[in-house]
């Protein structure tokens, strides 16, 4: 009988394409289901021998906690905003100039009419 592997619903294209090469790489027998044309069903992989459930859901599990591993570490490489203008400081000033040169073009008439 067929299981309910993983859920579809709300996951990044990335994630579902590396399930389904998981599941493929261990020669694990899937089959998939869309959301349909409204958009109201249940998007998922589902397991054809339903035997294996447990199995396929320790390497899901696994393979999810790397990927939060790895999503936490590009996090921290991150550079800040200070950490930017730090970097390239003639590019802050430019953007902070042209904004003040808009600003002055958008209220300069407002001061002409007084």
């Amino acid at each position: 009988m067929a299981t309910l592997a993983f859920r579809l619903r709300h996951v990044p294209d990335d994630e579902a394409d590396d399930i389904r090469s998981l599941l493929t790489g261990h020669d694990i027998k899937y089959y998939e289901t869309s959301a349909g044309n409204w958009g109201i069903s249940m998007p998922g992989i589902w397991l054809e021998d339903g035997e294996d459930v447990e199995y396929v859901k320790a390497l899901i599990n696994d393979y999810q906690e790397e990927r939060a591993k790895n999503a936490r570490q590009s996090d921290e490489v991150t550079p800040t905003l200070t950490d930017s203008l730090k970097q390239h400081p003639g590019r802050a000033i430019g953007v902070i100039g042209f904004c003040i040169l808009v600003l002055y073009f958008l209220i300069k008439p407002f001061y002409s009419l007084a």
